[in-house]
């Protein structure tokens, strides 16, 4: 079984760790700030005393002084039960001891002359109990012993039991801020994908019947607006594709349907009694022609399916459209001249692609000009370079102008203008969807204008120059 990692899981964790992070933070900087301020608190009490020790010792002159200071500082000290205090002479005797309070040398050995507020005090532990002290050598006028070491201590235990209740205290309110904090970001993450679970509802909800399903775009996040965006353009899209493989499927069946049923008819009416060899081969000359008809159509059909997946591929043929066109008059000449149909071509330009391909797309725009040319009209093919790197080809004849409604789907398959000319035999209206095709392969564009009794489709391709530059 694979193991599928939620998002709202992921964000959800993340969410705790950052609230973890944030929390350990301020809980370290708020511990240190009040270890600090405790340290301080001691310190300045530590320097009053010392002050005051250090101006006791100042009028000690004689032997007689020395031994009033024990009684001295004994006064001064009442109301400090955590307070020990330890004057020491230069010798190491112990002038003065306020408590049973063990000072230790490091204290003791490195007494300084002037101390700050700054002044770092040596902790050490004594007896389960834990003292912060400082130490400073102090001058007297006594001539015997001109400096003594003067040690102050507190006693810090009760404070370090209030950091540690207060760390515990501070720990259960993380904890509980951990998990709410978890809690609240599984929300937020839990509702910040709902547009998510929205869009993974609508596309189960996507069927070939059902395509017209759209996100509301007012209601998406804008970070998930590109994708919401993406999302109902392959909507359309979809929708567009399945429609037009409807449409497809439908008119080829209403195609192919025609001569299937001709040749059913013909071959049954044949069968039906016994006929003469002409009569045979009349029926079979008929059904001739429309196995040519659908012959034509599958390979229409097949060339077109091969465009729709990028199967054709172009060859590099240098070619002149000017020339292609001519020799496509000449081959229609004797149609024209029935007709009664002029064919001229004037201009000139070079572009590359297939020989083949673009002349078959040039004939089928010039025998649907023949076709839809009433006699003694002139059919006009205009080559010229437009732009740097693009040619165009106009292809225009005079006729009854086609309705604005008919033109956007003239290149559609098996669309045609007039309806009555859906059995003339004059193709199944593939025609211009190939001529698209193959224009679309070649990278260029063709478009179709009808207006005054003109109609005009002009293609644009990439020029000779502009493919030899890429």
């Amino acid at each position: 079984m694979v193991w599928r990692r939620s998002i709202t899981l992921r964000l959800t964790l993340l969410f705790a760790l950052a609230s973890t992070t944030v929390l350990v933070a301020v809980g370290s900087i708020v511990g240190f700030v009040m270890e600090n301020h405790f340290e301080q608190m001691d310190i300045a009490e530590q320097l009053g005393k010392l002050q005051l020790i250090r101006h006791a010792l100042g009028k000690v002159t004689t032997a007689e002084d020395l031994s009033k200071l024990p009684q001295q500082l004994d006064d001064a000290l009442i109301g400090h039960p955590g307070l020990s205090v330890t004057v020491v002479g230069s010798d190491k005797t112990i002038v003065y001891t306020s408590k049973e309070t063990h000072f230790p040398d490091i204290l003791l050995n490195n007494a300084a002359t002037e101390i700050s507020a700054r002044q770092k005090p040596v902790v050490w532990q004594q007896n389960n109990h834990e003292y912060s002290g400082i130490a400073m050598s102090v001058p007297t006028s006594l001539h015997a012993a001109p400096l003594f070491t003067v040690a102050i201590a507190l006693d810090i235990q009760h404070r370090r039991q209030f950091m540690q209740v207060f760390q515990d205290t501070l720990w259960i309110i993380f904890g509980f801020g951990i998990a709410f904090s978890a809690f609240l970001g599984w929300i937020a993450a839990h509702q910040g994908l709902s547009p998510v679970r929205h869009i993974a509802l609508v596309a189960k909800s996507i069927s070939a019947t059902q395509l017209n399903d759209r996100l509301p775009l007012d209601s998406v996040p804008s970070e998930l607006l590109d994708l919401a965006e993406s999302f109902n353009g392959m909507l359309a899209r979809l929708e567009a594709s399945f429609q037009r493989l409807t449409d497809f499927s439908s008119d080829l069946a209403h195609e192919l349907r025609a001569p299937v049923n001709n040749l059913m008819t013909q071959s049954q009416v044949a069968l039906s009694k016994t006929r003469s060899s002409d009569e045979y081969r009349d029926v079979l000359a008929s059904n001739l022609e429309e196995y040519d008809r659908l012959a034509k159509m599958i390979s229409d059909m097949l060339f077109l399916a091969k465009a729709d997946h990028g199967l054709m591929v172009p060859q590099h043929d240098t070619i002149n459209l000017v020339t292609e066109i001519q020799q496509l008059i000449e081959f229609y000449e004797p149609l024209s001249e029935e007709s009664g149909l002029t064919m001229t071509v004037r201009g000139a330009g070079i572009t590359t692609g297939d020989r083949l391909m673009i002349r078959r797309a040039l004939s089928n725009l010039l025998s649907n000009a023949l076709r839809h040319t009433e006699r003694g009209g002139e059919i006009v093919a205009t080559v010229n370079e437009i732009n740097i790197g693009e040619v165009r080809v106009s292809i225009e004849n005079p006729g009854t102008d086609i309705a604005p409604n008919h033109i956007a789907h003239l290149f559609d398959r098996f669309f045609r203008v007039d309806p009555a000319r859906l059995h003339s035999g004059e193709g199944v209206g593939l025609g211009l969807a190939i001529t698209r095709s193959i224009i679309e392969a070649h990278r260029g564009s063709i478009s179709v204008v009808s207006q005054n009794g003109v109609t005009c489709f002009e293609i644009n391709l990439p020029s000779a120059e502009s493919g030899s530059r890429k």
